[in-house]
């Protein structure tokens, strides 16, 4: 499923699809801009989105051995809620 078929999803809900691309991507939107600031989305009985930090560390170039830095950043981490494990076993 990609996002084209959750537009459609929602289209089938909602009067147009315009309104439903308008609707997915205002979801979308709203989880970026809360993980940009540092905030969690907790999306009750789906899951929770979080920001977590990765420290700087040390990796090698797979194809020539040679040691480089690898900067800390920023990743997203989505963990799934109970209802939504249950679902998929």
């Amino acid at each position: 499923m990609n996002k084209g078929d959750i537009v459609n999803a929602v289209a089938e809900i909602v009067a147009t699809k315009k309104e439903a691309q308008a609707v997915v991507d205002c979801v979308f939107d709203s989880i970026t801009a809360a993980l940009k600031s540092k905030d969690s989305v907790q999306i009750s009985s789906f899951g929770s989105f979080k920001v977590n930090k990765r420290d700087a560390r040390k990796g090698r170039n797979p194809q020539t051995g040679a040691a480089i830095d690898i900067p800390a950043r920023n990743v997203p981490k989505f963990t799934p809620g109970k209802a939504l494990k249950d679902a998929v076993n």
